[in-house]
């Protein structure tokens, strides 16, 4: 399975965000499965490509060629897309994808997992989305969505398939338990 993971090109203030960019690479490679990402070396997005690289994972890195030009590729991955703009990357990467991961990032990975939310309610895949909330990173994008049903924006079973996990290890259990399904 190919998991696409959404994270931020900086690391943050909390150095729990990097440990979960690392533990959740090591595990998407331990379990087999494929890390498709921004194809960036820096921050949380180095942290998570180089972990599962490390552990004998495939990395696939899907890259504007204006951030190849700025050096901020990782240059070691099993396969990098390089395409035009932020729009062909995002595209590119749900082709790539089967399932869809938001570690703590910038508007970029909001919009990202956004466009996923979007795409899971209106029944254009993926089935489901998952958030890794470490350390309550996303308990504002919970009380947003809270709120949006009850203005009766969104149903509340869609909240049934926008999954906040608070460990990777959750998240690894819910993904295992969702694709046997």
């Amino acid at each position: 399975m190919k998991i696409t993971v959404y994270c931020g090109s900086t690391f943050g203030i909390n150095a729990a965000f990097e440990e979960a960019a690392q533990a959740l690479g090591q595990q998407i490679a331990q379990a087999g499965h494929t890390l498709v990402y921004g194809g960036s070396s820096v921050g949380l997005m180095g942290v998570v490509s180089r972990a599962a690289l490390e552990a004998g994972g495939v990395v696939e890195g899907v890259e504007p060629q204006f951030f190849i030009d700025a050096g901020v590729a990782q240059h070691d991955l099993s396969s990098l897309f390089v395409v035009d703009t932020m729009s062909e990357r995002k595209a590119l990467m749900i082709e790539l994808g089967d399932v869809f991961v938001a570690l703590p990032g910038g508007i970029g990975t909001l919009e990202e997992i956004s466009e996923i939310m979007s795409r899971v309610r209106l029944g254009l895949g993926p089935h489901r989305c998952y958030v890794l909330n470490i350390d309550g990173f996303y308990d504002p994008l919970k009380q947003l969505l809270d709120a949006m049903v009850s203005q009766r924006f969104l149903d509340a079973s869609d909240l049934d398939v926008f999954h906040f996990c608070e460990s990777v290890q959750e998240l690894m259990r819910l993904i295992d338990s969702h694709t046997s399904d």
